[in-house]
């Protein structure tokens, strides 16, 4: 494809004039407000419309989705580019640098580039089994090697690889893993509706998280583990897994250089799941049964045992994360994050002759929304009493692992940080009678969105997915896990003039079509207000944020409690 000149005056004057034409305001509510975080009239007069528009969205986004981003990637041009582009715009904005004094904070990442053998082999009593690299299994693995190695490994089932004692489940009871390699299940007990009283039924909990069954594994010195892909509790099709594992991978740097990682992690498709179990003389039902059972206990598989290696190139470098920062007027040492990241696939696999993974919506749109806030801010009247810090963040593809550096290495106090307001994947499909929330009943950030969602006539909605794991796949859970109150909130389940139908036909076709995918482009007959629209309702939540003394809780219950509790001990 053909890298055009970064937006021409002509291009942008036209995007505008279509992007002016989509935007509608949003209707607006004479309900009487009811909760402490209704927004105030001042709060409400200060809300500049001309600087997040549809018209403003459209600018931004199609700039950090152009070709010439080559994709976002990390360790790219794109990156220079992109980051580049961020920290400019932030500048151009009148925002501060960081507490360095600098827009952008040295994330140390490696990149791992593997080769696996072609074949995976199985062996056991009876035929060899020959799994194909990329048809039957993906594999990978996070040790700093030129080469790791599994061979006659024996193969273990352990259920969902989980650990848990507040379910008191454990799928590694009175199983030694030491130097064998374990195959467990994609999500986690009870997400799949076989038993809604195992953890959160079909919500899915940190447990059912791709990247904690490898952590679990490793604690159990197993030597590799391959999780079984099956569509429906992963939320996502074998596709997806093949582009995330055929690209290099990045990682965290880490003092031994990921030695306490398994040597192999993978997948393997759910034909050659089955095909595995009848060769141990089991079958995918009995076992996918025992696993959603109380009381389960792993089980070695028929005597089987695995052979496979993997080359790797390694390149240690560093990215960035960018972030800029409004200071408050009053308590400047009170922080309000915006977070998107802006990271995506960059250049790879031509597919329908296109190469660059534009990532448009994923996340092209939080970055707009990013920025249209930031405009916001600075063409307000009256400042924020508190900073506002915007923060775009690295890596979240590979793992969200920008937002796991900030929140290990925060260049502002965790005790201090108010909350986090994070936009991920915003949905072009005009305006939204809903306000999904992922992770509905977390925390007192809700209150704020449903103040900000009843002036727009819109309901709160909660996740109506919840077994896809949502509140763990975006860079709000890095903050919820230090203890910040975090918010991961859009509209996208019933359009204000097309319905629910409509929006639903249009999220299933990005899944399938767009997600991950060099279709993940702009497209000019996007309709953008719906964007602009929750743009504003994070304005606004910021704002009454802002205004307060007091800092959001996470309810009763909530597992990120503990963590804030012990954080604002300390203040």
């Amino acid at each position: 494809m053909l890298l055009p000149r970064l937006l021409p005056a002509s291009l942008l004057l036209g995007l505008t004039t279509l992007a002016a034409c989509q935007s509608q305001t949003a209707t607006t509510t004479s309900a009487a407000p009811t909760a402490a975080a209704d927004l105030t009239p001042e709060a409400q007069a200060t809300t500049p419309a001309e600087a997040i528009s549809a018209a403003t969205i459209g600018r931004y986004l199609q700039a950090v989705s152009s070709d010439e981003m080559l994709g976002r990637k990390p360790f790219t041009t794109g990156e220079e580019r992109s980051t580049q582009y961020l920290a400019d715009e932030f500048k151009r904005l009148g925002l501060q640098p960081g507490p360095e004094g600098s827009y952008f904070q040295p994330v140390p990442l490696v990149e791992i580039t593997g080769t696996p053998a072609p074949t995976l082999q199985i062996k056991g009593k009876g035929p060899a089994l020959s799994f194909q690299y990329k048809t039957d299994f993906v594999s990978f693995t996070q040790r700093e090697q030129p080469q790791v190695s599994v061979s006659n490994s024996p193969l273990v089932f352990a259920g969902y690889g989980v650990v848990a004692p507040e379910y008191g489940w454990d799928d590694y009871r009175g199983l030694d893993v030491k130097g064998k390699t374990v195959v467990v299940l994609v999500n986690d007990p009870g997400n799949a509706g076989q038993d809604t009283t195992l953890f959160k039924g079909k919500a899915m909990t940190y447990y059912g998280r791709w990247t904690y069954k490898y952590e679990e594994a490793a604690r159990h010195g197993a030597a590799g583990v391959l999780i079984v892909h099956d569509t429906k509790p992963a939320a996502y099709p074998w596709s997806v897994v093949l582009s995330g594992a055929i690209s290099p991978k990045l990682r965290a740097q880490t003092t031994n250089k990921g030695a306490d990682k398994c040597a192999l992690e993978g997948w393997l498709t759910l034909d050659a799941a089955k095909k595995l179990f009848q060769a141990a003389g089991q079958s995918y039902e009995q076992l996918y049964a025992a696993a959603n059972t109380k009381g389960f206990r792993p089980r070695p598989l028929g005597g089987l045992t695995l052979s496979g290696s993997i080359r790797n190139q390694l390149r240690r470098q560093t990215s960035r994360n960018v972030q800029a920062v409004l200071p408050g007027t009053t308590r400047p040492g009170e922080y309000i994050i915006y977070s998107a990241h802006w990271d995506h696939f960059g250049v790879g696999k031509a597919i329908a002759g296109d190469s660059i993974y534009n990532g448009a919506v994923d996340d092209g749109t939080g970055l707009a929304a990013l920025l249209s806030i930031a405009e916001a801010f600075q063409k307000a009247p009256q400042k924020p009493e508190r900073s506002i810090v915007f923060l775009a963040v690295t890596a979240e593809e590979q793992g969200l692992l920008g937002s796991a550096y900030y929140a290990q290495h925060p260049p502002y106090p965790l005790n201090k940080t108010v909350a986090d307001l994070n936009m991920d994947m915003l949905w072009p499909y005009g305006q939204m009678k809903d306000l999904t929330v992922i992770g509905y009943g977390q925390s007192e950030l809700e209150d704020y969105a449903r103040a900000a969602a009843r002036e727009q006539d819109r309901y709160i909605l909660p996740d109506q997915q919840p077994e896809t794991g949502m509140f763990y796949r975006s860079d709000h859970f890095n903050f919820a896990h230090v203890g910040v109150p975090s918010l991961y909130a859009s509209g996208g389940f019933e359009g204000r003039t097309r319905g629910k139908d409509y929006i639903a036909q249009q999220r299933q076709n990005y899944t399938t079509n767009m997600y991950h995918k060099p279709a993940d482009q702009f497209d000019p007959s996007w309709d953008l207000s719906g964007i602009a629209q929750d743009a504003q309702l994070y304005f606004r939540v910021g704002q009454r944020l802002a205004a307060e003394t007091t800092f959001p809780q996470w309810r009763a219950g909530s597992e990120f409690k503990g963590a804030r509790d012990k954080s604002m001990g300390g203040r």
